[in-house]
């Protein structure tokens, strides 16, 4: 017999959970649709996939409509709007609880919006991992949406209201401590560009617009070639499985700000490839795909592929600085020499950009308030990250699977 119980549950109840369908529990209602000639700068705000990030509706790429057009619901405090139709498959399913009264806001026509007794218990079942599955089984192989069909035939076994309500509020209170978490996490990475912008010094400028009591002294222009010593790595061949699974951490462009690599090489896939060793310390400069740019520094000895830089400077000048420049400048360096964000970086563009560098002593005032901020930003990272998984394990346990 099937468990219809789940692990965990708040003291009292004791009923067995019903399977109910999702249309059972809930009313539905699709969005608008409209025209780019419907599109003005003030109106009814249109909510798209793009407001629905981390489980919340945020401002982003917002569209406002002509009122006149507008022929569906606004948006109730409770509703939750979910994403039905997207380019993207892993987007399909992702949703959002309105907290707060939205005038004038309805819902764009590749959204639904579910609308029950217990909008917070819906939004956590949503989470859950046997709604993805609902979802996933409904996609088939080739389609990117999921109708309203699909919904009515999604089943799920479900407690009665009191006890709804109960789990609801539970991730209500939890949703808005990750919330909370989230919010000061952005806030120090505002916080952390603002600072960026403002100490090193902006195109032309000899000095930077902050800076640390006592240095007064002009930035001196550079080529980071000057100051630094760089090379870039190898793959071993993937068919010689000797090659693979030793000690030597294999670090690709994607773990250049990770303590850990997916992959190990072994001595004779070291000595029969490009693979270059990097020691804690060094300066990591992703140069292809996805991650170009993007740069840290290695948290462990390994050896690096062809798609990473490893950049050492000289004695009298300070890796935590040079890195946080680079980082300043990711999207200038992407835009000058990545056409619309294709092709990847070289080697000689990276050694030959130029910036301005002060006396070795600013460097390391610098790179300590940075190396700080971010040592504060990974902290709140992990926290909010912790917070997400007791979420996951406490959705595993308070729904039957």
């Amino acid at each position: 017999m099937s468990k219809k119980t789940p692990q965990i549950r708040f003291k009292g109840f004791t009923d067995d959970w019903e399977e109910r369908k999702l249309t059972d529990v809930t009313s539905s209602y699709s969005g608008l649709t409209y025209s780019p000639t419907d599109v003005q700068d003030k109106g009814t705000f249109v909510l798209r996939s793009s407001n629905v990030k981390n489980d919340q509706l945020v401002d982003a790429d917002n569209v406002y409509v002509n009122p006149d057009i507008v022929n569906s619901n606004n948006v109730k405090v409770g509703d939750v709007i979910v994403v039905v139709r997207n380019g993207s498959r892993s987007l399909i399913g992702k949703h959002a609880i309105v907290i707060k009264e939205m005038p004038n806001t309805v819902i764009g026509a590749f959204m639904s919006a579910f609308r029950g007794q217990n909008g917070d218990y819906i939004n956590a079942l949503l989470s859950t991992n046997n709604f993805q599955k609902e979802v996933h089984k409904s996609l088939g192989a080739t389609i990117n949406q999921i109708t309203g069909k699909d919904f009515s035939m999604m089943n799920f076994l479900t407690p009665k209201l009191e006890e709804q309500s109960k789990i609801g509020s539970f991730f209500k209170q939890l949703d808005e401590t990750i919330a909370l978490h989230q919010r000061k996490l952005d806030l120090l990475k505002e916080q952390k560009k603002g600072f960026l912008q403002k100490m090193f010094p902006k195109n032309g400028a000899k000095i930077p617009e902050l800076r640390f009591e006592g240095f007064s002294d002009d930035w001196e222009e550079r080529k980071l070639a000057e100051f630094t010593t760089s090379f870039s790595g190898g793959t071993p061949s993937a068919g010689n499985s000797s090659y693979y699974k030793g000690d030597i951490p294999f670090i690709r462009s994607g773990e250049i700000n990770s303590d850990k690599t997916e992959l190990f090489l072994t001595e004779d896939g070291l000595k029969n490839s490009s693979a270059k060793m990097v020691s804690v310390g060094d300066i990591l400069y992703a140069l292809y795909g996805a991650t170009s740019g993007e740069v840290g520094i290695s948290q462990i000895n390994g050896a690096i592929n062809q798609a990473i830089l490893a950049i050492r400077p000289i004695d009298g000048y300070s890796s935590h600085f040079i890195m946080q420049w680079l980082r300043l400048q990711k999207q200038k360096i992407i835009d000058k020499y990545l056409q619309g964000g294709q092709g990847n970086l070289s080697g000689s563009i990276v050694k030959n950009l130029i910036l301005n560098v002060p006396n070795f002593e600013e460097q390391q005032k610098i790179a300590s308030f940075f190396k700080q901020l971010d040592d504060t930003i990974a902290l709140h990272q992990r926290k909010l990250d912790l917070l997400k998984e007791q979420k996951k394990g406490f959705l595993q346990k308070m729904f039957v699977s």
